[in-house]
């Protein structure tokens, strides 16, 4: 039997699921749900099938939200998601991660919040919102945010985490105490000469390579990086691409060498693809050097962005690779990118990408 392959949505106006039981030939979608609320970042825990969601605003207020039917049925719970009184208040769950038998979930102004009963119940992981830098962290385009989570496979003391505008900062005892961790990436923003501050960087996404902890590429608001230390030093890999902008970065499911990114033209040039040409850049050889990968995708009038967290791989042989865009659309490759499809079309607003697959 088939593995079930389901990509995982969230937008605007809800949780969506495209779901294909016949090897990814063909899509069936399913939603919206979780009350219409706008869903920041879904995930499925391959371990359990749970899904969960980030989502809110000021109107709804912050929950994240469980299934553990494969999107049948929702619950929510926003049970301690809450900062101490006085302190301005949560708006809105941004991402969420799950691993080492806990549920991380990253909210908006930035903080991180912990679950270690399946996400009924959270705790502030107050260290990070105490750090001496914390007075000096300035929102971005869409607020401050803490929109990355990447947790390592096999120690989970150790958590990286994602802020815009701050950086990035990561743990090794489970949140106790917290290092920025931003050497060698740019804040073209900031006056001459500061330009390399030891935080305060718009990072925009980070993710692991598969199999390799130590291996993260993160997209910048100021350009693409990897780091082969656990993020100690950054490294610039964005010669070859058409822009040292974008906002999402898919690891490869088994080869730590291969990513996906999906550049924008430029932060103040409308933040669209280039040349209003829809284009995934591969690398194979850890950002050495990109290929362009476009059939299948459109080449005229793609007016169109894809968010930090729209996009993503399955663990499928060959990989798939699937990206959502501001305009509704989803497009999906079952060849590592060689090759595109529209799998759905006219949702709201896609604001993340993820994929859980299960088993036959």
């Amino acid at each position: 039997m088939a593995a079930k392959v389901l990509v995982l949505l969230g937008t605007k106006k809800g949780a969506f699921i495209a779901e294909s039981t016949d090897g990814r030939r063909t899509w069936a979608l399913r939603g919206p749900f979780c009350e219409m609320w706008p869903m920041n970042h879904v995930v499925g825990d391959p371990a359990t099938g749970a899904l969960y969601g980030a989502g809110g605003n000021e109107w709804f207020g912050p929950a994240i939200w469980k299934s553990t039917d494969l999107g049948e049925t929702w619950t929510h719970s926003s049970a301690g998601l809450a900062y101490a009184a006085g302190e301005e208040p949560v708006k809105s769950g941004w991402s969420v991660a799950v691993g080492g038998g806990a549920v991380y979930a990253g909210v908006q102004p930035a903080g991180l919040f912990r679950s270690d009963d399946g996400g009924a119940n959270w705790s502030h992981v107050e260290a990070l919102q105490k750090h001496p830098s914390r007075e000096h962290w300035n929102p971005g385009g869409a607020g401050l945010i803490l929109h990355s989570i990447v947790l390592h496979p096999q120690d989970p003391g150790q958590v990286w985490i994602g802020i815009s505008a701050a950086g990035v900062f990561h743990t090794a005892d489970g949140g106790e105490t917290w290092e920025p961790r931003n050497r060698g990436t740019r804040a073209d923003f900031m006056p001459e000469g500061q330009n390399y501050p030891e935080f305060g960087q718009c990072v925009h996404n980070v993710v692991m390579a598969a199999g390799m902890p130590d291996r993260l590429y993160q997209q910048n608001h100021c350009g693409m990086y990897r780091s082969d230390d656990g993020g100690v030093e950054w490294r610039s890999i964005e010669e070859g691409l058409p822009s040292d902008f974008g906002f999402p970065a898919a690891a490869h499911p088994s080869d730590p060498d291969t990513l996906y990114l999906l550049p924008l033209n430029g932060a103040t040039e409308g933040r669209f693809v280039p040349d209003a040409k829809a284009a995934v850049w591969r690398t194979r050889d850890g950002g050495k050097t990109w290929q362009d990968l476009r059939e299948g995708l459109p080449q005229d009038g793609a007016y169109f962005g894809v968010l930090r967290q729209a996009m993503a791989t399955d663990r499928m042989n060959p990989a798939g690779v699937y990206f959502g865009t501001s305009s509704g659309a989803v497009f999906a490759s079952t060849d590592e990118g060689d090759n595109w499809s529209c799998i759905a079309e006219h949702l709201p607003t896609v604001l993340s990408v993820e994929t859980l697959v299960v088993d036959g």
